[in-house]
């Protein structure tokens, strides 16, 4: 496996930061922490026009032909800068499960519209338990005519108010093992019985519950095979897992920077405090950290990237990078002392960040467990 970037993956890199830092400030983002919303067109709009929604998707559908790992590279920037749009959702969870499981007509035009950037999508699936496991799965769709009936309800579901279409998990039949009679379905926003409803996040982001009451979708509306759809769900959390790592990297690495610069600054004793041991310590525990980080995200990207199995990587990925983007938020605040601790300092908005991904997708004593299932694993 080789980290080093590519030519492209470079200029990907490096054009994406030049925008980020030009077209979202942080300003940006406490406003869109309180709007209904959470995004706003006019940025929404420049990324689809830098072609970052068809990225990861092949050109016959109007992407550049590029893959997971290249996506990774603006995933990265993205959570650095903490950019408030509705690109995860839209590419991880929706487009690459289209991708994966749809039919020739579904890719044709779900993804052509992604790449495009004239649909915005996301993905429902866990609930009460929020455990992502095929027995958390109690949403029901029967046949009903020439379609499906769905009921049941979804927690967590990212940007959910102002999709266009919710790839929904439901189970369609039962078997003695849970993991059968699970199917996915596309649902169009606005159709009878579906309630969509805002959730309280420490992070502020915008997540939402997912109410189905009687709502009938077409046959044509199922994704993949009836019945058969827990593997493409599997694959989507694990791309979903990943794609997280990657932000959490680009999170911690934002707040490392921002340490190390409030450190150069900030005088005390008649001399700036980076200068005192204690400081330079704490720096490098974060920077330590902060490379671990970089070395597991990016080997479980780039075996998802390559088609190879990445369980093991992916459970190590997310039981290290966690805690340790919550580490790097702590200690951070440390170095800054109070104003660190203050709502008008930037710094909260990654802790509290940090703190809801740390947990989404499963917290590090699920991975672990999940690494050490794995360990065999070539």
């Amino acid at each position: 496996m080789d980290l080093g970037l590519t030519e492209i993956q470079q200029m990907l890199k490096t054009s994406a930061q030049d925008f980020l830092s030009r077209e979202c400030p942080l300003t940006l983002v406490r406003e869109m922490e309180e709007d209904p919303r959470g995004f706003t067109d006019e940025l929404w709009r420049q990324m689809i026009n830098l072609g970052w929604t068809g990225v990861a998707f092949p050109e016959q559908y109007g992407g550049t032909g590029g893959n997971f790992a290249d996506l990774g590279v603006l995933l990265e920037e993205i959570g650095r800068s903490l950019a408030p749009a509705p690109f995860f959702s839209t590419v991880v969870l929706g487009g690459m499960t289209v991708l994966d499981a749809g039919s020739d007509a579904q890719k044709n035009d779900l993804i052509s519209r992604i790449c495009a950037g004239t649909i915005i999508m996301t993905m429902a699936v866990p609930e009460a338990a929020a455990a992502y496991e095929p027995w958390d799965i109690q949403a029901t769709a029967s046949q009903q005519g020439g379609g499906y009936e769905i009921t049941g309800i979804k927690l967590f579901v990212p940007d959910a108010e102002a999709a266009d279409v919710i790839i929904v998990a439901a189970r369609t039949s039962s078997g003695q093992d849970p993991a059968d009679g699970v199917s996915l379905f596309l649902v169009p926003s606005g159709t009878a019985g579906l309630t969509i409803t805002p959730m309280r996040s420490v992070g502020n982001e915008k997540v939402f519950e997912v109410s189905l009451d009687k709502v009938n979708v077409a046959a044509d509306s199922a994704l993949g095979a009836v019945d058969e759809a827990w593997p493409i769900i599997e694959r989507s959390i694990q791309r979903a897992t990943a794609a997280q790592c990657i932000q959490m990297l680009g999170g911690a690495e934002a707040v490392l920077d921002m340490t190390v610069e409030y450190a150069k600054g900030r005088t005390q004793f008649g001399r700036a405090i980076g200068t005192f041991q204690a400081v330079q310590h704490h720096c490098a525990r974060m920077a330590t950290d902060v490379e671990g980080s970089k070395g597991v995200a990016f080997q479980a990207v780039w075996r998802l990237s390559e088609g190879l199995s990445a369980k093991k990587e992916l459970a190590v990925a997310k039981a290290w990078i966690g805690p340790a983007y919550r580490r790097v938020c702590a200690t951070s605040h440390q170095c800054h002392g109070a104003i660190g601790f203050t709502k008008e300092h930037d710094l909260q908005l990654y802790t509290r960040r940090a703190k809801v991904h740390e947990l989404t997708y499963g917290d590090a004593n699920h991975h672990k467990e999940i690494a050490l299932q794995h360990l065999d694993d070539e």
